[in-house]
């Protein structure tokens, strides 16, 4: 299992990245991928949507399931990946690589304490 030493996870099996210009990048994790099978859609948040730490905000459907997708951070979405949308199962090739959507946080001091309270590559590891 791919587990990335530079990236946040979540237990919910979504990973976060702090960017240098202050947001946060989010994607699914290899282990959400290759549990989900292939990847069929991806129904991503509006641009502009406010969302909570721990808030459902997106949704991933595969030939197995449909899955909910959390925001690991509170903040509001700035950006989405719109060629994953479109080739949805460019996750299932790497889903380190291929992120879904970015949030920009309102409080920098409260996302940092949320991506503290995010495991490690290890602990997220010892989860699985």
């Amino acid at each position: 299992m791919n587990t990335p030493a530079n990236l946040k996870y979540a237990a919910s099996h979504e990973w976060a990245k702090a960017e240098a210009d202050g947001t946060v990048t989010i994607g699914i994790t290899d282990h959400a991928q290759e549990a989900l099978g292939d990847i069929v859609f991806l129904e991503l948040p509006t641009l502009g949507r406010v969302v909570k730490a721990g808030e459902e905000c997106a949704v991933v459907e595969s030939v197995k399931a449909a899955s909910d997708i959390y925001s690991p951070v509170s903040g509001a979405v700035v950006d989405i990946n719109q060629a994953a949308a479109d080739a949805p199962e460019s996750v299932n090739a790497d889903a380190y690589a291929v992120w879904l959507f970015r949030i920009k946080p309102a409080d920098a001091a409260k996302c940092a304490a949320e991506l503290d309270g995010l495991l490690d590559a290890t602990a997220y590891g010892a989860t699985l």
